[in-house]
């Protein structure tokens, strides 16, 4: 079993390991008291008038843990693991500089967004950030919902805002992630490809000198959207052909390559 796990968390790609480590880690360690809780959230005052520097970072790990928020907390690790590694392993997978790029401007903007709507916690929009990006390129997968209900990608964030309306008072930040994701997506792929404007979203020569590209093998970053490609028929119903089987009441299942597992 332990080496299982071993095995498993080896495979995850860096960054998305990284984050769901210290994600689970901070959590947990605030869960069990080790770290305070008042110490990990984001707030303007400690932040700038004690320089209490780690705060616009562990508002981004951590997650307050109780019988309320366990299940929803659990969720946000699935989606984080999910579609930031497909993500990583996909559309990034020769360009780690660039994938370690889109979260630090992401981070960027829900800590700067944070700040002027005094959110405490940075996990759900940083989450549904990443998310989005992955749905917008991959806008024409079908995922499955709820009681076997199956849509296209490019609807699951503002579903799950809807969810977020109904059973939760989270809603804001839902609204802060699509934003963010939709901020990146916009200067990195449509004003650039589509609009024929200036690429303001190029990785800076020092994130590329200690995370340099990868040679070799074929991916998938920089094209357009699926969308507005040519899709062969056969092999976009192979994509759908699967069932998600996890027990979690949003559960996409999304095509072999990038699905989720």
């Amino acid at each position: 079993m332990s080496s299982d796990i071993q095995t498993w968390y080896k495979q995850v790609p860096i960054f998305t390991r990284m984050w769901l480590t210290g994600t689970v880690g901070i959590s947990l360690l605030a869960r069990f008291g080790i770290l305070p809780p008042q110490y990990l959230i984001l707030q303007s005052v400690p932040l700038f008038q004690k320089l209490q520097l780690w705060r616009p970072m562990t508002a981004v790990f951590f997650y307050p843990l109780n019988p309320a928020t366990g299940f929803h907390f659990m969720l946000n690790c699935f989606f984080l693991y999910n579609y930031s590694k497909q993500l990583e392993t996909d559309h990034f997978k020769q360009k780690p500089g660039d994938y370690f790029y889109l979260l630090f401007f992401n981070w960027i903007l829900c800590l700067l967004i944070g700040l002027l709507m005094d959110l405490p916690l940075l996990m759900d929009p940083m989450v549904l950030s990443v998310l989005y990006v992955w749905c917008k390129l991959n806008k024409d997968v079908i995922v499955n919902f709820w009681f076997g209900t199956r849509f296209k990608a490019m609807y699951l964030p503002w579903v799950l805002l809807g969810m977020n309306l109904i059973l939760s008072s989270g809603s804001i930040f839902s609204i802060v992630g699509i934003l963010v994701g939709h901020a990146y997506y916009f200067l990195k792929f449509i004003y650039p490809q589509e609009l024929g404007g200036p690429s303001l979203l190029e990785t800076p020569a020092i994130i590329k000198r200690y995370i340099p590209d990868v040679s070799g093998g074929v991916h998938g970053f920089g094209v357009p959207p699926v969308g507005q490609r040519v899709v062969n028929p056969q092999q976009q119903q192979q994509t759908t052909a699967g069932r998600f089987r996890l027990p979690a009441p949003v559960g996409p299942r999304t095509r072999s390559g990038p699905g989720l597992r």
